[in-house]
C-alpha cells in the first residue's frame, strides 16, 4: 500500500497543471495539503468537518428545555451512533474528496483502499486510472483555490438552511411522526433524502439554489477531468466505460441508501451540471465560463442550470441569444 500512497500523492500533483490550464482558472496561492487516507482517516475527517458545520444545528435542537450537560450528552450519542452508520456507508465508497473542513484547513484527501478495489474490479491500468481520479479532485481543489469567496459561500449557505431546517425541542416530536408517515417519500425517483420531509416551500427553493451551485462544481469538474484525460490517461475511453457501467449497475439495496441519504440527487449533479457547463463553453467558451467565478450573483440559478441559455443571456448579455 506504501507504493499506491506514494503514486496517488505524485498523480494528485501531476494532475494540477493540466487541470489549472484547462480550468483557465489561476492558482497562486497556498493549495493545501494532499491526504492519502484509509476508510478509518477519512471517516474522522468528516466527522471533525462535520461537527464544525452542525454545531450550530445541535445548539438549536438542544436549546431551551432540553439544555443542559445531559441532555446534551445524550444528543451526541444518538447523532454519533448514526453518523458512524452514515460515515461507515461513505467510506466504503468514496474515492476521493475535497474537504472544506469548516473552521479547519482545506485539503484534498484520496481514499487509497477504496481506489485499489475498484481498479481491480473495473480491470483497469491502475496508474491510468489513479490519476483520472486525481483530475476530479484536483479539479474542486482548483476551484476553491482560485476563487477565494467560494468556500464560504458554500459552507455559510449549507449552514445556515441546515440550522433553519433543524427542529427545536419543541418540535422533535411532531418531526419524528411525521418522518415516520412520509418515510417511503424518500425513496421516490427525484427525491433529496431525508431533507425532503422537513423542508418548507421557501427551504425547498433555498435547497435547489444549493443543489445548482453544487451541480456546477462537480459538471465543472467532470467536464476538466474528460478535457484532460484524453492528454494525460493513455487508457481513458475504457476507465469512461467501466465507470459508467459501474455506476448505472447499483443493486436495489445500494440504490436505496443512496436514494435515503440523498447521494442519488448527488449523481444528478453531475449529469446536470456537466451538460451546463458544456453548453455555456459552446456558446461563450471558456473564458466566457469563467464569468460564473467572478461573484456569487453570477452563480447559475436552479432553472439555469436546465436552461443554460438563461444563464449566457443573464451575465453576457442579448448578444448571445
Amino acid at each position: 500500500m506504501a507504493e499506491v500512497v506514494a503514486e496517488l500523492r505524485d498523480a494528485a500533483v501531476r494532475a494540477h497543471d493540466p487541470v489549472a490550464e484547462t480550468a483557465q482558472l489561476g492558482t497562486d496561492g497556498d493549495l493545501g495539503p494532499v491526504r492519502i487516507v484509509d476508510r478509518a482517516t477519512w471517516i474522522d475527517v468528516n466527522v471533525v468537518s462535520l461537527e464544525g458545520m452542525l454545531a450550530p444545528v445541535v445548539d438549536k435542537i438542544t436549546a431551551k428545555r432540553l439544555a443542559g450537560p445531559v441532555s446534551r450528552a445524550v444528543t451526541a450519542k444518538v447523532s454519533g451512533g448514526e453518523l458512524g452508520g452514515l460515515m461507515a456507508f461513505m467510506s466504503s465508497k468514496v474515492l476521493g474528496q475535497y474537504d472544506l473542513a469548516p473552521g479547519g484547513t482545506p485539503s484534498l484527501m484520496l481514499v487509497a483502499p477504496n481506489v485499489v478495489a475498484v481498479e481491480r474490479e473495473l480491470d483497469v491500468d491502475p496508474h491510468d486510472f489513479r490519476l483520472w481520479v486525481c483530475l476530479h479532485e484536483e479539479t474542486h481543489r482548483v476551484q476553491f483555490t482560485a476563487v477565494p469567496w467560494l468556500r464560504e459561500h458554500v459552507v455559510s449557505g449549507a449552514r445556515d438552511l441546515l440550522v433553519e431546517m433543524a427542529p427545536t425541542p419543541e418540535e422533535m416530536a411532531e418531526r419524528v411522526g411525521e418522518m415516520a408517515k412520509r418515510l417511503p417519500e424518500v425513496f421516490r425517483e427525484g427525491s433529496m433524502g431525508l431533507t425532503d420531509l422537513f423542508a418548507t416551500p421557501e427551504q425547498r427553493e433555498r435547497m435547489a439554489q444549493l443543489t445548482a451551485v453544487m451541480s456546477l462544481l462537480e459538471g465543472h469538474a467532470d467536464v476538466v477531468m474528460d478535457d484532460v484525460g484524453p492528454q494525460v490517461v493513455p487508457s481513458v475511453e475504457t476507465i469512461r466505460a467501466r465507470f459508467g457501467e459501474r455506476r448505472d449497475g447499483l443493486g436495489n439495496v445500494d440504490r436505496l441508501l443512496r436514494r435515503l441519504m440523498g447521494l442519488e440527487a448527488k449523481m444528478r449533479q453531475y449529469k446536470d451540471g456537466a451538460a451546463f457547463v458544456r453548453s455555456v463553453q459552446s456558446k461563450v467558451g471558456v473564458e466566457g465560463f469563467n464569468a460564473v467565478w467572478a461573484e456569487p450573483v453570477n452563480l447559475p440559478t436552479p432553472a439555469e442550470i436546465q436552461r443554460p441559455q438563461l444563464w449566457v443571456e443573464r451575465v453576457h448579455g442579448s448578444l448571445f441569444k
